[in-house]
């Protein structure tokens, strides 16, 4: 029987005793195991399992997993950094037992996400949760901002019987168009059940505009709650559709023309229980520091790119006058600019208002990117950023004196592009540290050689089925 008297260090207090007592009432529940989460610089979800009567023994001493995975390509390819990449070391995964949730759509499974910590109980500096947790905290701290967050889900539904690697919608009718919602029926109907039963607050599900294409929004956590939430939504919707026969894709170009798969971030910060985009002097009710982030956050966008849009399939939806948001500019509910702010309902705007950011696909790491938001917007606040003039309608249409005199400018046009201006971004990369800062650039580099050669529907189909 294994000692748990002495775990190492990287649990939590109680988590043993905890874990304990959540297995028993899990295996009474039918679960035979648990899945533990995280995800990885490219993106990508990566997973271990224990059976559910070992998981007081994994809040104890945590789960092997190597660290090669920080330099994981999309495509299992590893590339390297002078610290990650090898086959050396080992870290441990230890489940964050408050985020633990039985999977409606997989009988017998849990789910957990996980913090990953050295064997010497240190945070690991490639793990992007514990770099997520930190910045809010150190927000907190320093300045008493808080957050809330939430990530919008985009997702092409295809034909599971379609030829292998090739896309077949599986609706047929027009963008928000009744007749997707029925052609469907019983599948959305199962997905609103799951999220139900695992705590998932929905906001809205509807059919969107791309072919086969939906969209679930979510309620507003904590970032670190909220990154989690994207986690297990896009599970619950992987597992839902293949009780349905169905595939799906989160890819941010499923098809090589067209509308892509977004994951717009809605981001708000709080003081004191008050939102700050909200009842204050500055333009459309946003308090000074609100606006500061706001600034921060426009800014910083072409360099945010690298993590917010960090496939080279990501460029294919990030064109202009496909409310994608390609420009450096903003606006009050203008969905052609990169940052949207919302004002909210009248009677609901204390509650309701907040910023979204919409050049975010689901190629990127959502911790990753919370993190990377937060930091640039907390620059802008610090600093007394001052938003430029805002714009209405479609910015591709300013002129290119026009555009120059208001500070907007063409987002990058390629991963290479993004990763350039990361480079030269020393806020963000020093809020990320050299670590994990290293391991994007390495890890960008690695998708763009992966790609070269590729024409759009060749760049398309690689990455298809991969998010």
């Amino acid at each position: 029987m294994t000692n748990l008297a002495d775990p190492v260090p990287g649990g939590r207090p109680g988590d043993v005793e905890r874990a304990t007592a959540l297995a028993a009432e899990l295996t009474g529940r039918g679960v035979h195991g648990v899945v533990l989460a995280y995800v990885d610089t490219a993106g990508i979800t990566r997973v271990k399992t224990v059976p559910t009567a070992k998981l007081a023994a994994a809040a104890a001493w945590g789960v092997g997993m190597s660290p090669v995975f920080d330099t994981f390509l999309a495509d299992d390819r590893i590339v390297t950094t002078d610290v990650l990449g090898s086959p050396d070391g080992d870290l441990r995964l230890y489940p964050d037992l408050d985020r633990l949730v039985v999977l409606a759509a997989q009988p017998g499974w849990a789910w957990a996400p996980v913090d990953r910590i050295t064997q010497d109980g240190e945070g690991h500096p490639g793990c992007s949760r514990t770099l997520l947790r930190r910045t809010v905290a150190r927000a907190e701290q320093e300045s008493g901002i808080s957050f809330r967050a939430a990530v919008e889900i985009e997702w092409a539904v295809g034909l599971g019987a379609a030829p292998d690697g090739e896309f077949r919608p599986a609706v047929s009718g027009p963008a928000y168009g009744a007749v997707r919602q029925v052609e469907l029926s019983d599948f959305t109907a199962e997905l609103l059940a799951a999220f139900a039963a695992q705590g998932v607050e929905v906001d809205q599900l509807h059919p969107e505009y791309a072919a086969g294409q939906f969209e679930v929004s979510v309620g507003a956590l904590d970032p670190v709650a909220a990154a989690d939430r994207s986690v297990l939504v896009r599970q619950t919707i992987r597992a839902v559709a293949q009780r349905h026969a169905l595939r799906v894709s989160f890819a941010p170009a499923v098809l090589a023309e067209g509308v892509g798969n977004g994951g717009h971030v809605h981001l708000s910060a709080w003081r004191d229980g008050v939102n700050l985009h909200s009842g204050g002097d500055r333009r459309h009710g946003m308090t000074a520091d609100a606006e500061g982030f706001a600034a921060g956050l426009l800014a910083r966008l072409p360099a945010l790119t690298a993590v917010t849009a960090p496939s080279p399939v990501s460029y294919l939806r990030l064109k202009p006058s496909q409310w994608a948001g390609v420009f450096t500019a903003w606006g009050l509910e203008t969905r052609e600019a990169a940052l949207r702010v919302i004002r909210g309902t009248a009677g609901q705007r204390a509650r309701s208002a907040n910023l979204e950011v919409k050049p975010v696909d689901l190629a990127a790491n959502p911790y990753l990117a919370l993190a990377a938001l937060i930091a640039a917007g907390l620059d802008g606040t610090a600093s007394g950023a001052e938003l430029p003039e805002e714009i209405t309608g479609d910015p591709a249409g300013l002129g290119a004196e026009e555009a120059a005199a208001r500070g907007v400018r063409r987002l990058p046009v390629s991963l290479a592009e993004a990763v350039a201006e990361f480079r030269k971004d020393e806020v963000l990369r020093t809020a990320l540290g050299p670590v994990l800062a290293d391991a994007v650039i390495a890890v960008r580099e690695g998708e763009i050689a992966a790609a070269e050669g590729l024409d759009d529907a060749g760049l398309a189909a690689a990455y298809r089925w991969k998010y």
